[in-house]
């Protein structure tokens, strides 16, 4: 029996991160991938890399919707960039519409080919709309600050209470990543689980973000569940799966690198 998992994100054409990347960890971990396009996103190699941003009709998305899980007995599902309230009101609705074992959130609060107004009305729409029907979250810093309503998050324990904050507003367990933004040699994450937090370590792997690391630790968690992982050991899986990914990383053209998601099973053969 093949396990199944399904994504609803948005597409990022240089294959570093969004959809790309999800299908490419599903099929790493041996999980079948379903996705659904939410909006695409364009580096413009014109323009410093800026972001080009278009979002897919609600329409479409909904048709997207209904084919995917008509097709497939979909019961685990990573949430990635919606974009606009128009698509998360209709992703929401898809949501409510069936019972999920899991609903996975990669909470992208803001694209930089935004207007600052629009990306805070998307922000508030997922706050309300989404985010309560997770059963996990992985919120990075500047995400763990902004919906734990945090001045700043410059410390472990800051990490920690912010995960406590999001967990009062819905999902069931907090993972709030430090990343290489928190002072210190570790990169470091947090997991809280309306009880207990736990403090995930791994030795940074330098000092700049690496493009899709976001993406892939959501992916990697939403591939475990598919196969019955437990939460926690899922996380603690897909720190390891990352942060290899993070050291095979692939540079581009553009001024960052990105993840490569076949590290992992690399170091194994």
């Amino acid at each position: 029996m093949v396990d199944l998992a399904y994504v609803i994100a948005g597409s990022e054409a240089t294959g570093g991160a969004g959809l790309q990347v999800d299908l490419k960890t599903f099929q790493e971990l041996g999980v079948y991938g379903v996705g659904t396009v939410t909006c695409i996103v364009s580096f413009d190699p014109k323009s410093g890399w800026a972001h080009r941003f278009v979002p897919i009709a609600p329409e479409v998305i909904a048709d997207q919707i209904e084919a995917a899980t008509s097709a497939h007995d979909l019961d685990v599902v990573k949430i990635g960039m919606l974009g606009t309230p128009a698509t998360i009101d209709v992703v929401a609705a898809g949501l409510r519409s069936r019972n999920w074992r899991h609903v996975v959130l990669d909470p992208v609060l803001i694209c930089k080919g935004q207007e600052p107004g629009a990306a805070l009305d998307t922000d508030t729409a997922l706050r309300e709309q989404i985010l309560p029907l997770a059963t996990v979250v992985t919120p990075n810093l500047f995400e763990a600050r902004t919906l734990a309503g945090m001045d700043a998050v410059d410390s472990v324990d800051d990490l920690a209470e912010a995960a406590r904050r999001i967990h009062d507003l819905g999902p069931r367990y907090v993972i709030a990543k430090g990343g290489v933004e928190l002072p210190g040699g570790d990169a470091v994450d947090v997991l809280f689980d309306g009880t207990d937090i736990t403090v995930l370590r791994a030795p940074k792997v330098g000092q700049e973000r690496v493009s899709g690391a976001g993406c892939t630790l959501a992916a990697a968690v939403t591939a475990e569940l598919a196969k019955g992982v437990e939460v926690a050991s899922a996380v603690e899986f897909a720190k390891e799966f990352v942060t290899a990914g993070i050291a095979g990383r692939v540079s581009a053209h553009t001024p960052f690198d990105t993840v490569w998601q076949g590290a992992y099973v690399d170091a194994l053969a």
